[in-house]
This record gives C-alpha cells, sequence and structure tokens, in this order.
C-alpha cells in the first residue's frame, strides 16, 4: 500500500461466494462506528431513473462487534440500525444474488463477474464523505479471471485482484467492476490514457478497428468541450477512462460513470475482421459516443437537483431533456464530426429520430420538461399506452438541441457547442440550472431565448424543424409511412400480427383494435364477392384488400373472435432528409 495512504475507515471485501448460485459475499469493515450506526443499500443507480430495489438481493445480513454478534433492526426496505457502540470496529457480512445481466445492477456466473456498488455496497450513513477502500478477492474459483475498474489501484496483483481506493462513497459506487476472461486494447485521446475491456467476444472481432474509430471519438468530444479557443488546456477531465463492453446474443444499452461507462450490445454488432461494417456497428458506435459525452455532460456538469444524490427514493428534475436530449443530439453528430459518418449517414439518422417523435402522439399531452419529472413512473416503465401519453425527453430533448444550434447559427454565426463550453465555464462543470442555460444563451446570442424555451421544452408546441433544417441545406420530403404507422398500430410479427400498441387517432383506434389483440384476417367485399383472408403479415393486408377502401378485420381478443370495421387511411406521411446545399450543411455539421 503506498505510505501516503492510511487504511480507509471504511473497506469492503468482496468474493464469490457460489458461482453456480450467482453470489457474491461482502465483508464491510467500519472502523469507526456510531453507536446504533446505520446503513442501507442503495434504491436506485444515478443514470438510470427508476427505483429498482437492489436490497431485494440482499441476504443473510450479519453484524459483529468484537468478535460477538450483536443484533439488527430492519427499518424499511433498505435500510438498517446495528445495536453497537463506538468503541470498536463493527463488521457487517452479508450476500448479494447477481443474476442482472444489464449495466444497471450486478451478474454472477462461471464464466464473468460485474457489479455496480449500488448493488453491492451498503452506505454506512453519517460517513458517506470518508475514504472507501474496496478489496477484491482472488479466490480459487475465480483466481485466473482479471478485473477491470475506474477506481485507483492500491496494491493489486497483475490481474487487477487486490485493494481499489475512493475518495467517498459516491465515487465508491459510480466506478462498475467487470470481472473475468475479457479483450482489452488501451489508446490515448486528449492526452488522457483510456482502456476499453470487451466481454463475449467472437473470433472474427476486430479490436483494432473498435479501438481507433472510439479514440476518433473522444478526440472530437474532447475538441469540442476544450476548445482551444477557450484558452483552455485541450484535455479531459478526467485522469484516465475505462470502456466496459459486455457483447451478448443480444443486448443494447449503456450506463454513464465518472470516469468509466458499462455498454452492453449484440455480439453481430461488433466490428469483424475484415468485413464492412454493418449499421450496427454505428449504433454502437453512437452509443460510445452517448455514453462518453456524459463524463462532462450529467457526470459533471448536472442538475441542481443531483448536487447530491438521495439514494433512498426518486429524485426529480426537470432537466433530463438537456443531459440526455442534448447528448442525444451530439452522440451521432459527433460520429459525422470525426469523419465515421458521412452527410447522408447522420441525416439518415438525424431522420430517423425526427419520424419517432413526429410517430408519437403523446407529444402533443406531454411537454419534454414534464416527460423529464416523469421519468421514475413513465419512461422507465412503459406499457401500451405509452406512445399515446408521453414523450421521449432523449429523442424530442435532441431536437430541442438541434433547433436551438440551427437558431443559433441562424442568429448570428453563434453555435451550441459555444453554449456548451460557455456553460461548463459559468458553473465550474459542476450543477445548474434551466436559467444558467438561459443567460449563457442570451450572453452568446446577445438576445432572450426564453420564449423558445417555454414553447419548445414547456408546452407541447410544434418545433420549427422544417424551417430550419431547409435554411441549412437539407432538403425534407415527404413520402408514404410504413403500414403499420399509416394504419396507427404498433405490432410484431411471427406466427401471428400481435398488436402491441394502439396509436391515438389511428385508423386502428377507430376501427376498436385493443393492445394484446391477434389479427387473424381481414374480409373484404359483399354479397357473393365476400372473401376472407388470413394475414400472417402486415405487408399482406394491400394484396388481400386490393382496391377495397373498408375491410372487416378479424381478430382473437381474451379468447372471442371479433370482426372490427377497419376503413383504410390514406396520404399518411413520413420525412425524408437528403441534403440539398452541400457547403452549407457541412458549415454546420463538419464545425
Amino acid at each position: 500500500m503506498p505510505k501516503d495512504f492510511a487504511p480507509a475507515p471504511i473497506h469492503y471485501r468482496v468474493e464469490v461466494a457460489d458461482l453456480n448460485a450467482h453470489l457474491f459475499r461482502v465483508t464491510l469493515t467500519v472502523a469507526h462506528p456510531q453507536a446504533q450506526q446505520r446503513v442501507s443499500l442503495p434504491a436506485w443507480i444515478p443514470g438510470s431513473y427508476l427505483v429498482r430495489e437492489f436490497s431485494k438481493n440482499l441476504q443473510r445480513l450479519q453484524a459483529r462487534q468484537g468478535g460477538k454478534p450483536v443484533a439488527l433492526q430492519q427499518l424499511d426496505k433498505c435500510s438498517w440500525q446495528v445495536d453497537c457502540t463506538t468503541q470498536e470496529l463493527l463488521v457487517l457480512s452479508y450476500e448479494v444474488y447477481a443474476f442482472d445481466n444489464s449495466v444497471r445492477a450486478a451478474w454472477l456466473d462461471a464464466t464473468r463477474g460485474f457489479f455496480n456498488g449500488t448493488s453491492l455496497c451498503l452506505r454506512v450513513e453519517g460517513q458517506e464523505d470518508s475514504a472507501h477502500e474496496l478489496e477484491l478477492v482472488a479466490s480459487r474459483a475465480v483466481a485466473h479471471w482479471s478485473v477491470a475498474t475506474g477506481l485507483s489501484p492500491l496494491k493489486v496483483n497483475r490481474r487487477g485482484f487486490g485493494n481499489y481506493r475512493a475518495t467517498d462513497y459516491d465515487e465508491l459506487v459510480d466506478s462498475p467492476v467487470e470481472m473475468g476472461n475479457f479483450w482489452s486494447g488501451a489508446f490515448t485521446a486528449g492526452g488522457v490514457p483510456h482502456r476499453f475491456v470487451v466481454t463475449g467476444v467472437p473470433p472474427s472481432f476486430d479490436g483494432e478497428r473498435l479501438l481507433a474509430d472510439t479514440r476518433k471519438i473522444c478526440e472530437a468530444e474532447i475538441r469540442l468541450w476544450h476548445s482551444p479557443s477557450t484558452g483552455r488546456r485541450h484535455k479531459a477531465p478526467h485522469r484516465d477512462y475505462l470502456f466496459l463492453l459486455n457483447a451478448t446474443d443480444d443486448g443494447y444499452g449503456g450506463l454513464e460513470h465518472r470516469n468509466s461507462t458499462a455498454l452492453i450490445c449484440a455480439r453481430r454488432d461488433l466490428p469483424r475482421l475484415g468485413a464492412k461494417p454493418a449499421d450496427g456497428y454505428t449504433t454502437l458506435l453512437g452509443l460510445i459516443s452517448h455514453e462518453y459525452f456524459h463524463t462532462w455532460n450529467v457526470k459533471r456538469l448536472r442538475p441542481t437537483e443531483f448536487a447530491r444524490y438521495d439514494y433512498t427514493q426518486e429524485n426529480y428534475t426537470q432537466l433530463l431533456w438537456f443531459f440526455e436530449g442534448f447528448t442525444s443530439y451530439y452522440d451521432d453528430l459527433l460520429l459525422r464530426r470525426a469523419g465515421l459518418l458521412d452527410d447522408a449517414g447522420y441525416l439518415k439518422l438525424l431522420n430517423k429520430t425526427i419520424n419517432q417523435v413526429m410517430q408519437t402522439p403523446g407529444r402533443a399531452v406531454q411537454s419534454v420538461a414534464q416527460a423529464s419529472f416523469d421519468a421514475w413512473v413513465k419512461y422507465y416503465r412503459q406499457d401500451e399506452n405509452t406512445p399515446n401519453a408521453t414523450v421521449s425527453y432523449y429523442s424530442k430533448g435532441a431536437l430541442v438541441a438541434l433547433c436551438l444550434d440551427l437558431s443559433l447559427r441562424a442568429d448570428g454565426s453563434h453555435t451550441l457547442d459555444e453554449v456548451m463550453r460557455a456553460l461548463w465555464q459559468r458553473c465550474q462543470g459542476g450543477p445548474m440550472s434551466e436559467g444558467d442555460l438561459l443567460q449563457v444563451l442570451q450572453d452568446i446570442a446577445g438576445r432572450s431565448y426564453a420564449r423558445e424555451i417555454k414553447r419548445w421544452v414547456h408546452s407541447t408546441a410544434e418545433l420549427p424543424l422544417k424551417e430550419l433544417l431547409e435554411r441549412h441545406g437539407v432538403v425534407i420530403q415527404e413520402e408514404p409511412a410504413q403500414l403499420a404507422q399509416q394504419l396507427g398500430l404498433r405490432v410484431t410479427e411471427g406466427a401471428a400480427i400481435q398488436i402491441k400498441t394502439v396509436l391515438r387517432g389511428g385508423a386502428a383506434e377507430q376501427a376498436g383494435f385493443a393492445a394484446g389483440d391477434e389479427w387473424l384476417g381481414i374480409e373484404v367485399g359483399a354479397g357473393k364477392n365476400r372473401s376472407g383472408w388470413r394475414l400472417t403479415k402486415l405487408d399482406d393486408l394491400p394484396l388481400y384488400a386490393g382496391p377495397h377502401s373498408k375491410v372487416d378485420a378479424l381478430v382473437a381478443r381474451d379468447k372471442r373472435l371479433l370482426k372490427l370495421p377497419l376503413k383504410l387511411p390514406r396520404a399518411v406521411t413520413t420525412w425524408r432528409l437528403s441534403v440539398r446545399d452541400k457547403p452549407l450543411i457541412e458549415a454546420w455539421l463538419a464545425a
């Protein structure tokens, strides 16, 4: 252990209890406990706005002091009080069931271990600001594994097992840990060492390509936040950075951390040796770009409501449209600036975002500020009515950022890049409010943007997308929407057509379709010309409907057969974006 490090007052020893039972064993030592010390396990993990009740996986909690058992009293769903004194070390031991193969919780099996501290590490209340130490034990069952984490090592072996230090509880639980036999590579961007760890790679995996492309993304983002024109050092605010990617048969997602990120993707989306990258690889690069951007936007520059996390309950803010939405605007834009997309490729992705929002009836029901506040009960708890009742603060927030960027450029050759850098300086890379954004916009543009923010963020008014895009070299064409969208449906297809969602105001809703219906077929015509047809794919509807504008849809609902009169809609269109003025659009995209 380095000489300048005294033993931490809070120490966690994490070891494998049983690989096949998916159990971690944790021993928590508190050097200076309070009398009647309270401990608790977080109910949620920052960056994923849903109360997940991690304590449901904690079992066999015991406490000892002076080698003797002491009593524990459970206070609520995630908190306990220990009947201890302040005279001796307090030792708590417990097990955690780890079988959530996502980026949010913990996983353990014979091939891999992963955890976030919010799932394993009890919080010692009143001592959150003390130094915390994490010891990862290389038991016989996992001694051949390696370890990767963003925590600072104190004394570790060549595989990474050993002791790590966190300055406080927040840093400890903001540093996920990966254990197993993984691929690892490294590069430097902006003078900062970066490491990329990938679990579950197939033999075709092209790691060098992933490293090279990720490096371009990181360089582009560091340039955006720390442009030489600001007079600041052209360097990221973190000392190092770690990408943890879990490649599975079918998965997608990411969670940001202060100097690392946990990602999950489908193996088919990884770059392959000697093969042209598929569209799924672009999606993966967009995810990497998104989570790395969060290093600045939400992990440091963050809502004032997140200045200090309350791990026991929901932490509400109306600003997720900024922190997730603006990050979603920049994730694909920075792929373009990094040279990983051309103009047409970027517009294709932007086109998808625009159509997603325009095809969501909930945008007329809920503002994007309300969507941010309601994330805890709506965005993360989606059901068949979600598209009708809410709007994504990711997608619409990205379009708000687009409108601000293009408006700033049209008003006086300013950019959203300038706004982001100025916010970083104004808030010193810390908590911010909507008022800070409004003030920076006024300072840079020389006029107030309060009216735009009120209309675009706090109301359900439509965004001026068409006008702004056309002013910046984009041509917008109307073309027929896909059949499901024309009907106002979202479906899954297999052996039958299953109705997932009936969109508000669409032809399907008017006919009486309901979520959960199985669409069996149609009847068309009248009298002797009446005929019935079985449907297994939605695209077969025009084939069997022929010239008829009205059909009877045959559906099964709760084992009952129903006949629904369906009027086939016309003139339901969607947008297609393309380049009209290349120099004009490059002034925006190349930046």
